[in-house]
């Protein structure tokens, strides 16, 4: 009835590159290096689903090898996914994620990155919760090397809760 998934991801931040978080162009003077947008909210969300699944990771579902993915919106990505995992029978009970950045602040963005995701997942708003915070300039996201991002999804069979609300 239940499925629980977490996603972990990470990108180096670097010049000439915009940054992407939960699908918001954020103005600021680095972005983060990858293969598609590098959207780490959003791979990390990606991963937690599919962990949920039992189906791997995003590495597996979409390659850097492949050039069919270079410079994608992750938010295409995450619509495949979730395409996937409703084809499995399964929908977002809920959502939760941290982005951690020591720069640049976050918060002004988050109603942004909670709104273009549950769109994409199909979800009401009340089922995605984002949070970003910093490491007090410690570690690689604290010197502004990189920004990371964990997410946990509780994913539950199509049909069970819609008289709970939630």
């Amino acid at each position: 009835m239940f499925r629980i998934g977490h996603g972990y991801d990470v990108h180096r931040l670097t010049k000439e590159r915009r940054l992407i978080l939960g699908g918001v162009d954020i103005p600021y003077g680095l972005g983060l290096l990858g293969h598609s947008d590098a959207d780490v909210l959003l791979h990390a969300i990606c991963d937690a689903i599919l962990g949920a699944l039992g189906e791997g990771d995003i590495g597996r579902h979409f390659p850097d090898s492949d050039p069919a993915y270079r410079g994608i919106s992750s938010l295409k990505l995450l619509r495949e996914v979730m395409a996937l995992a409703q084809a499995k029978g399964y929908r977002i009970g809920n959502l939760d994620a941290t982005v951690i950045a020591q720069a640049p602040r976050l918060a002004p963005h988050v109603r942004k990155m909670v709104e273009n995701i549950a769109e994409v997942c199909g979800a009401d708003v009340r089922r995605v919760n984002i949070k970003a915070t910093t490491t007090e300039e410690l570690g690689f996201e604290g010197r502004g090397e990189g920004i990371s991002a964990h997410a946990v999804v509780l994913l539950e069979r199509l049909g069970v809760s819609e008289e709970l609300d939630i």
